[in-house]
């Protein structure tokens, strides 16, 4: 394998300020606090051992991986020096395209809030999947057009983005305590409730609050755009990552205060423990700007890995991995913008796999799963790179995971136990999918189309190489 220098970069516009608020948006997701209470208070654990078992281990992986070669392309550049080409182009296309059905997932989510911001005539269209799709077209459109321009500009609605997922954890927090001290908690909370279920059937959704944890991986793409990178990841990614944590399990504490698991919705749980603990205490105003807030900050978390994942076929284009149109820069903006358009349309594309021949809830369940497995198997990518990059020399700048080599495998394999596991759970269905063999169907047959397309175009790549 030969390394690559790239002489063309984006400029860096990011400091400890943006990229804080870059991992807050890009690692809450309000949608996971509404999945797990949904589950119950069992999912409480699930939170504390996703956060123990996953989130840390893949902290630490990108520190010292983000440390030792802070290159723009992140898990693929990481991959590529550890493995080879093929195993670099597999991790990064594998979280690019995991983008794909993630986008339509967290614009439908961002949808089923919007519609409270106009009140009972908006909330009609909550099971119409025309809505979903254009609302789901209108923002992708959005956010291509703002990382277009460029970084600088787009960063903005990561960061206002960030606002609309902490703001509104704190504005249910609020409630559902002051609502717990007026008339009790809707939930018991108790050592038998709390208690994880180990039955196959609510195993499922462990994956998802694993998933939930991801995040702290998509700044190192941009280890080009970020200024002082070596200094300013590490203290970024501790800061955002109490805070994730935070909103994750204080937020679920909060929905069950308000709200008993069988009447939360997964798709707008949060919204919907806001609304009825307002109607109780009085303060009904305070519903459409959560739900606006929400919105937003779901345009602003799905800009944010826009923004990371297209320099992945930035990266891969200049390596000569994808056609030269990908490693290009904008002549004006200075941005990756084929990689960027390339995506938009192809998310586009997965909002109608996705809805074909099911519910707005059967879309959004098979395009979770989806977005799960094919984001995972990068991980497994990121915790072998480690453990071979520990027969590396460490340079002075390197940040080593606390306990050097031993600890730093032993982390790597408790990653690589909790990815794997994850991603067959990620495999079957939700327990109330009315079309279950549709739904694994698609899961595992779309997961398998986009690893096999990308088999396919690196083949292509090598052939013209190899002609040329």
């Amino acid at each position: 394998m030969t390394e690559t220098v790239h002489d063309q970069q984006p400029p860096r516009v990011m400091g400890f300020l943006d990229l804080a608020l870059f991992y807050i948006v890009t690692g809450v997701s309000l949608r996971w606090i509404a999945t797990a209470a949904a589950a119950g208070p069992g999912s409480l654990f699930v939170w504390f051992g996703a956060f123990a078992l996953f989130y840390i281990p893949l902290a630490l992986s990108v520190l010292e991986l983000s440390s030792r070669h802070p290159d723009e392309g992140g898990l693929y550049a990481w991959t590529r020096r550890a493995f080879g080409d093929f195993p670099g182009f597999l991790a990064g296309w594998c979280y690019w395209t995991s983008n794909l059905p993630y986008f339509p997932a967290v614009f439908y989510f961002a949808a089923s809030n919007a519609l409270y911001v106009g009140g009972d005539r908006w909330i009609a269209l909550e099971d119409s999947p025309s809505f979903f799709m254009w609302f789901a077209f209108a923002a992708l459109a959005l956010i291509a057009v703002l990382n277009i321009v460029g970084l600088k500009h787009a960063r903005w609605l990561h960061n206002i983005g960030a606002y609309g997922m902490w703001v509104p954890v704190a504005i249910v927090v609020i409630l559902g305590f002051s609502s717990w001290a007026v008339r009790g908690s809707a939930t018991e909370f108790s050592f038998e409730t709390m208690a994880p279920s180990f039955e196959l059937k609510d195993m499922v959704f462990w994956a998802a609050l694993a998933f939930a944890f991801s995040g702290s991986e998509a700044a190192s793409f941009m280890s080009g755009e970020i200024r002082d990178p070596r200094r300013t990841i590490p203290r970024a990614l501790v800061f955002a990552g109490a805070a994730i944590a935070l909103c994750y399990i204080v937020g679920t504490i909060s929905v069950l205060l308000a709200l008993p698991p069988g009447e939360v919705n997964p798709l707008s749980g949060l919204l919907q423990a806001v609304s009825y603990t307002a109607e109780q205490l009085g303060f009904l105003w305070i519903v459409p700007v959560t739900a606006l807030l929400i919105t937003v900050g779901n345009i602003g978390a799905a800009g944010g890995f826009l923004a990371a994942t297209s320099r992945l076929p930035f990266a891969a284009g200049m390596d000569h991995l994808l056609p030269r149109a990908f490693g290009e820069l904008h002549p004006r903006w200075g941005t990756p913008h084929v990689a960027i358009l390339t995506q938009a349309v192809l998310g586009g594309v997965f909002v109608f796999l996705g809805q074909a021949g099911t519910s707005v809830q059967g879309a959004y369940d098979v395009l979770v799963s989806m977005g799960i497995i094919t984001a995972f198997i990068p991980f497994l990518f990121v915790f072998l790179a480690l453990i071979k990059m520990q027969g590396e020399p460490a340079g002075p700048d390197t940040i080593r995971i606390p306990g050097g080599r031993p600890v730093a495998i032993l982390v790597a394999c408790v990653g690589l136990v909790v990815t794997s596991f994850a991603i067959i759970l990620a495999m079957l269905p939700a327990a109330d999918e009315p079309h279950p063999v549709l739904a694994m169907t698609k899961i595992i047959g779309l997961s398998a189309l986009l690893i096999g397309a990308g088999w396919a175009i690196y083949a292509a790549s090598k052939k013209r190489a190899k002609k040329a």
